[in-house]
Parts: structure tokens; sequence; C-alpha cells
């Protein structure tokens, strides 16, 4: 039997949290969501707002799964632009969750599953970390209705 010859461990590096206007169907297995003000990230060493352009294309797999493809743009608190982009991977949610969801529930992680694996590129020296970080994330919170919006914590993988 092999073993592995490393481990892997995570840190937290941030919260992003994305409101998000009605999806727009470009057919029955793609969507685009706007993402609208109010976004933010929040963490040890970062605090800032998602400011426009940002968005999140979203294609529905067969099988149900979900396949991610977001870019969005944040200006931290003290000025400083970081871009933002990720694939992911969204589970397809099981019958009650995906009820819960169209009936106006905020869901969290025991009832979705969603991954993503964010890069981020900035010219800003105090942030120049975040250019080297290979990180992941994983959902947090998620709605589909009136307060339609999804929430990340991410961390760096070491």
């Amino acid at each position: 039997m092999s073993h592995p010859s490393t481990q892997v461990t995570t840190e937290y590096v941030m919260t992003l949290h994305a409101p998000l206007d009605p999806p727009q169907g470009a057919n029955a297995d793609f969507q685009i969501f706007n993402v609208r003000s109010g976004g933010w990230v929040r963490g040890p060493s970062i605090r800032g707002v998602i400011i426009p352009p940002s968005g999140d294309w979203l294609r529905i797999m067969p099988g149900g799964a979900r396949r991610l493809d977001v870019r969005l743009s944040i200006r931290t608190d003290d000025g400083a632009i970081v871009f933002v982009s990720y694939a992911g991977r969204a589970a397809a949610a099981p019958a009650d969750a995906a009820a819960r969801l169209a009936a106006g529930e905020t869901l969290g992680p025991d009832q979705v599953h969603f991954v993503i694996a964010p890069t981020f590129e900035t010219a800003a020296p105090s942030y120049a970390w975040l250019n080297d970080i290979v990180a992941v994330g994983k959902v947090i919170s998620l709605n589909r209705a009136d307060d339609r919006h999804v929430t990340y914590d991410i961390f760096t993988v070491r």
C-alpha cells in the first residue's frame, strides 16, 4: 500500500460575498449572473468591496452539476484593485435542497456543495502575496430568491 509523501494544509484567507442579479438564460444549460453592488471580501489581511465588471457564467452539465466560470474585481479598503478568477463545480442539489432553494431559503455547506479554485492578480505591493497563492474555496451560503447571493470561505493551500 502506498502512502503520500506529503500533507496538504489550508489557511483561511477571506470570506467572499457576492449578491447576484437574476440570471440571464442564454439557453437551458447556460446562465449568466451579474454580481450586483453590495458584494464584499473580508479576511485577516484583506477587506474590500466587489466592483463592476463582475459576473458568473454558469453551465449546467449533463447529470445536473454546475460548472462555474467567475470573474470579479475587488477594490480593497485602501484603494488597491485585485482581479479574481475562479472555476469550480457545484454538485446537483438533492431534491429537498432544490425545493428549499426554490422556496427562497438560504442554504449552507451541509445542504449544497460548491467548491472553487480562485486565482488572484494585482499590482498592489501590499497584496502581492495573493499573486503567489494556490487557493480553494467552499460555499457557506447560497440563496436563489429575493436575497440571491453566494458566499464562500477561501483558503490558501500549503
